[in-house]
């Protein structure tokens, strides 16, 4: 199999086409549970919002081999500093609550 990088062939023999993944990014969300040979993370201000340390963990520790971080430095400096400890409304025990009512009558 031949494939185009950026102008440049590049031919794989049948054993290495697993080297391959169909993609052009993949969120660090859907990462999860996963790993990858290399993670590209970008960290920028355009995304401020969901800039935090856990999301930023999560994606360095999906690489392998090799985390590239690509950003700005008061971004990647927000990062470190921010401690998002933030409450979350799931309202998981209201609906286990519910479901065991529903289920006992």
């Amino acid at each position: 199999m031949t494939v185009q990088f950026e102008g440049r062939s590049v031919t794989y023999d049948y054993a290495d086409i697993n080297e391959l993944a169909l993609a052009f990014a993949v969120t660090i969300h859907k990462a999860q549970g996963s790993e990858y040979p290399v993670v590209i993370l970008p960290v920028f201000m355009q995304h401020y919002l969901m800039l935090s340390r856990n999301l930023i963990y999560t994606g360095l520790t999906r690489a392998k081999r090799l985390a590239i971080v690509v950003g700005t430095t008061k971004a990647i400096g927000l990062v470190v500093r921010q401690v998002k400890d933030q409450q979350r409304y799931t309202y998981l025990q209201e609906r286990l609550r519910l479901m065991t009512l529903a289920t006992t009558g």
